[in-house]
């Protein structure tokens, strides 16, 4: 505290300094005694311990120094520690009161969402009660509307049929008076003038369904539907998706004495009360059982029980094995016809058991085909039990070698005809094996070893052969031609993709003894044939029916022209030719062609096609796919021509509209293959106007029409056979974009 007087104090206090002397003077000397520090005196120990002292020694400024240095350096770490607690605590606290707020947050949401839904859920519910309610009510107005809809429906056919009744009744009261006396029946309806036989005759090319609807026409039709001549030859295959075990079975059980040929092909629904109902038609003699799925050695052993009269029996693509071929042996004595195409599970020893027993040694024909199976010592089994072979069908097996044909023509020389399609490693060996028999048909396709050599062979032991089929065989030269053209009696000469062949053969051969019998010539890819080939042909050949030039580049309007005067030609194929409307005009001249093809004829147009139909009234199946410049105008000459259209391919002809359609809706009523593939600009209406107006059609291909939707499709084409159908845009190689316009290829320079 401060002295009441400053000056008296501080004089006090030096006087006190000056007689105690320097010595004595402590730094609180001048400090009030109650101020004073109390410090305890450090002995001379510690002292000399801590600041290395002596006894002499006094506290100097440096220990004084050190002594607050180390002071202020403890307070220091004691605050600076007390600080940093104090901050981190407060840290903890601020860390602590963000979790609980996102916490709070959290909770928050979840009890805002769980209000939401329970919202949510109220007006669902609420809005499916009224869905339901205004659904029963919907219903009731649905159910009021349609059963109003059948009352009048019911009336009127109510109606109807008291008129129909009333109509019958009084054809049965004529029918009485002498339509029909002694049983025989003679027609009396007006709708109606034709004979019995020949309502017979046309009632035979009707399948059952058919039938069935023709019997409810008239009691008249009814009757002749029940000749028993209608039922001699029964053909399910037309009908082959509809057919089950029950309609087999009622059909047989009540016609079978008089079922002479059964056609079962492709009805794979059949099981055994089939079967057993065809083992009871006594009298049958040809059976077709090809494609049935459910046949099995157990089936023909039902079948061979009562079926002993058989003649003609077709078991291709089936699952028969060597038990039903021992059965053939034993049971069908007297068979002639026998076809195993594509029957892979019996073996060389099956073909064996043919020979055994009472043996099928009538057989004349037998159609191996795709038995891939069958080896050398199966062919000799043939021979052996076999040996009056005459017709032989062995196709799409490659497997299939001289040596094959030899073991089998060494004890059957009888063989008439052959057919190896696609047999590639069959050589002129072959042919030299069959010199010994009197050839009248031989076909041969994909072969690359067949040479002249076969024609020279047939041309000196053949001299009554009609059929030579040498399709893709590339070593066919014009030699070969020119080696049979002395044959006298060849009817049909197919020699399509033999490349080698040209006017140096074709003429030599024409020529020859054959030319003016020849009925059938096929020169398709023969690109070196030219316009001198075919009018030595129109010069030579007088009864020429079908004739193929396809791809024949070299073959021009000159050349066509002179086919014009053929009066005998009823089918031409010139696709892929030079050709131009000149040579449609000159084709139209004489209007017998029933089948024509000029797909792929860049230069031809609606006039050629109009010229050509104006004089082509009987046109059946025509071809015009491909050709770009063709219009509506050319179809429109068709269908008004050319009522009896069955086949048409504008595929390919990007300016095709629906009216093209609509014109052949509207005439060829008899249309049973269309083909409009890459037609861009047809709609849905096509297929409208096709629905209606060709009833008969079972084929249409609709493949790149991007305007024909998949609804229209499945609706107007569900009782079609086959239909193809894609809305892609039309590929690069159709020549055309997806507008129609047509693109242009720049070679690339090298």
């Amino acid at each position: 505290m401060r002295p009441e007087d400053p000056l008296t104090y501080l004089e006090e206090k030096l006087r006190e300094i000056m007689e105690k002397g320097l010595d004595a003077v402590l730094w609180y000397t001048c400090i009030d005694l109650s101020l004073h520090p109390k410090l305890k005196r450090i002995s001379e120990t510690y002292l000399n311990t801590v600041f290395g002292l002596g006894g002499e020694q006094r506290m100097t400024g440096e220990l004084c120094a050190k002594a607050w240095d180390f002071y202020r350096r403890n307070l220091m770490k004691l605050y600076f520690g007390g600080w940093i607690k104090y901050n981190r605590l407060k840290k903890n606290k601020r860390k602590k009161a963000k979790q609980k707020m996102a916490l709070a947050v959290v909770h928050y949401n979840v009890q805002m969402l769980r209000v939401i839904i329970q919202k949510w859920s109220t007006w669902v519910q609420i809005h499916k009660e009224k869905m339901t309610l205004a659904a029963k009510r919907l219903q009731q107005i649905f159910t009021t509307i349609y059963l109003n809809a059948v009352m009048k429906a019911w009336h009127a056919e109510a109606h109807s049929s008291l008129k129909t009744k009333a109509y019958f009744e009084s054809l049965a009261k004529e029918s009485q008076k002498g339509c029909f006396e002694s049983n025989d029946l003679t027609v009396g309806h007006k709708t109606s003038h034709l004979p019995v036989k020949a309502l017979l005759q046309v009632f035979r090319y009707v399948n059952l369904v058919d039938l069935a609807r023709c019997a409810q026409v008239s009691q008249t039709w009814m009757l002749l539907t029940q000749n028993s001549s209608l039922w001699s030859d029964i053909n399910f295959s037309s009908v082959k998706h509809k057919v089950q075990d029950q309609i087999v079975v009622n059909i047989l059980q009540k016609w079978r004495p008089y079922v002479l040929c059964l056609n079962l092909r492709g009805c794979y629904s059949l099981h055994w009360p089939s079967f057993k109902s065809i083992s009871e038609c006594k009298n049958l003699q040809d059976l077709n059982l090809s494609e049935c799925q459910g046949l099995n050695d157990e089936s023909m052993r039902l079948i061979s029980q009562g079926c002993r009269a058989l003649l003609y029996l077709n078991l291709s693509y089936t699952d028969i094995t060597n038990g039903t071929l021992r059965l053939l042996s034993s049971s069908f004595p007297n068979l002639q016809h026998l076809s195993l195409a594509h029957c892979r599970k019996f073996t060389d020893k099956g073909l064996l058991y043919l020979g055994s027993g009472k043996g099928c040694h009538k057989l004349i024909y037998l159609d191996l085909s795709g038995c891939n199976q069958i080896s050398v010592d199966g062919f000799r089994n043939i021979a052996n039990g076999c040996s009056g072979i005459q017709d032989l069908l062995i196709n799409n097996m490659p497997s299939l070698t001289d040596r094959c044909i030899q073991a089998l023509v060494e004890k059957c020389q009888q063989i008439m005809s052959v057919v190896f399609l696609d047999s590639p490693h069959l050589s002129d060996t072959t042919f030299k094996a069959l010199a010994e028999c009197k050839l009248v048909k031989v076909s041969i396709e994909g072969n690359n070893q067949i040479t002249d050599l076969s024609f020279k062979l047939m041309s000196k032991c053949c001299p009554y052969i009609r059929h030579i089929h040498m399709a893709d065989c590339q070593k066919i030269t014009d030699a070969g031609l020119q080696m049979i053209s002395p044959l006298k009696h060849i009817l049909v000469l197919n020699v399509a993709d033999c490349i080698r062949i040209s006017d140096g053969g074709v003429r030599p051969f024409v020529q020859g003894s054959s030319g003016a019998k020849l009925r059938e010539l096929n020169l398709t890819n023969c690109i070196h044939v030219t316009d001198a080939s075919v009018t030595e042909i129109a010069q030579r050949c007088h009864e020429l029916t079908y004739l193929t030039l396809r791809h024949c580049e070299n073959v021009t309007d000159a050349g066509i022209e002179a086919l014009g005067n053929m009066s005998s030609l009823i089918s031409i194929d010139i696709s892929g030719t030079s050709i131009s409307d000149m040579s449609l005009r000159a084709l139209g001249h004489h209007g017998k062609i029933k089948e024509l093809s000029v797909s792929e004829c860049k230069n031809i147009s609606d006039t050629g096609i109009q010229e050509f139909c104006k004089g082509t009234k009987s046109l059946e199946y025509c071809h015009v796919s491909y050709c770009p410049q063709l219009t509506d105008e050319a179809v429109k000459a068709m269908a008004f021509h050319c009522h009896t259209l069955t086949s048409v391919n504008i595929a390919g002809c990007p300016k095709m509209t629906d009216t093209c359609i609509q014109y052949l809706a509207a005439a060829c009523h008899y249309l049973h293959f269309l083909d409009v593939s890459g037609c861009i600009h047809l709609t849905d209406k096509a297929l409208k106007c096709l629905w209606k107006g060709c009833k008969q059609l079972q084929i249409l291909k609709m493949l790149y029409c991007r305007n024909i939707t998949k609804q229209a499709v499945l609706k107007y084409t569900a009782k079609l056979e086959k239909q193809e159908h894609s809305d892609a845009d039309p590929p690069s190689w159709l020549g055309y974009d997806r507008d129609g316009n047509i693109l242009t290829f720049t070679s690339v320079p090298e």
